[in-house]
């Protein structure tokens, strides 16, 4: 079935990209803002923002340089003050000093109660971590609340369009690396599969048998979990490669545990094996097609 097309309005507040901005999706009752910090007094007098809703606060690590996201409820309270209020409560916390922008999803009919913004905050909080792009600051899990069917089928719809609209807002907080697989136009692929492709050499270094893959997305290159890797560097291996490989998350054994995105098949296949290498002919479909091949091929 053909992936129908999705009609979305930035509403840029302040007249430029880099300000406040107001979203909203054809055939969908959310709306979401887009707040730099540093634009928080300007949305006093909006009163969608004095609603319910869930809340999300962006911002990177000084120690790391690692993305972080807190993940957050506002309800309404007795003064009448909801989202935005929470949100200045947040400016002022010593806690949170390392967010620069806030993302909030409401409704334009008012519809959030306790139940759902709480049911919201929890499946945001999951869906987040499991994507693992981010550092979810969360420190206690949030209750996910009881609701009807009805009701939970109803807030999943909003929760998908609510994906589309972070995604366009910038943050790719609920995207993983390797879901966005694309289709390689080439006879060994069969229609509608994901492209993986696979990396076999015995190390000259360690002597060991070194075996990685990785699937080419709409990013680029995103080396998978578990793969084996080469712990021993090269001579001659590129700068930032070899930051990364300390920076990444390898086991004693050297096995990948996290995915990793690359720019370019060649720092993917240099990743692994620890020195300089040509991409597009160390990965190579499980038939044994190079990558080089392959995209010769699509060219044809």
């Amino acid at each position: 079935m053909a992936v129908r097309g999705k009609s979305i309005n930035l509403f840029l507040m302040d007249g430029t990209a880099v300000g406040r901005i107001k979203c909203t999706l054809a055939n969908w009752t959310g709306v979401a803002y887009k707040i730099p910090r540093t634009e928080l007094d300007k949305c006093k007098e909006r009163d969608d923002l004095k609603q319910s809703g869930v809340y999300f606060l962006f911002g990177t690590s000084d120690q790391t340089g690692e993305n972080i996201v807190y993940i957050g409820q506002a309800g309404i309270r007795k003064n009448g003050d909801g989202i935005l209020c929470r949100l200045v409560e947040h400016k002022r916390s010593p806690d949170k000093d390392y967010w620069t922008e806030a993302i909030v999803f409401t409704t334009s009919n008012n519809s959030f109660g306790p139940t759902e913004i709480s049911y919201l905050e929890n499946r945001f909080v999951g869906i987040a971590t499991e994507a693992g792009r981010y550092l979810v600051k969360n420190s206690i899990d949030p209750t996910m609340g009881n609701i009807t069917e009805e009701k939970e089928s109803e807030l999943e719809e909003f929760i998908d369009y609510a994906k589309i609209v972070m995604g366009t807002l910038g943050h790719k907080l609920f995207e993983g690396l390797a879901d966005n697989s694309r289709i390689p136009k080439i006879k060994e692929a069969i229609e509608d599969e994901e492209l993986t492709l696979f990396m076999k050499r015995k190390s000259s270094k360690s002597g060991k048998l070194i075996e990685a893959s990785c699937k080419q997305t709409i990013e680029g290159f995103v080396l998978l979990k578990g793969s084996h890797i080469e712990t021993i560097d090269s001579a001659s291996i590129p700068p930032g490669i070899k930051e990364r490989r300390l920076k990444a998350k390898i086991d004693e054994l050297g096995i990948l545990q996290e995915n990793v995105l690359f720019n370019s098949p060649s720092y993917a296949a240099a990743f692994v094996i620890g020195g300089h290498a040509n991409g597009l002919v160390e990965w190579k479909t499980e038939n044994g097609t190079s990558l080089k091949e392959m995209e010769n091929r699509g060219a044809n």
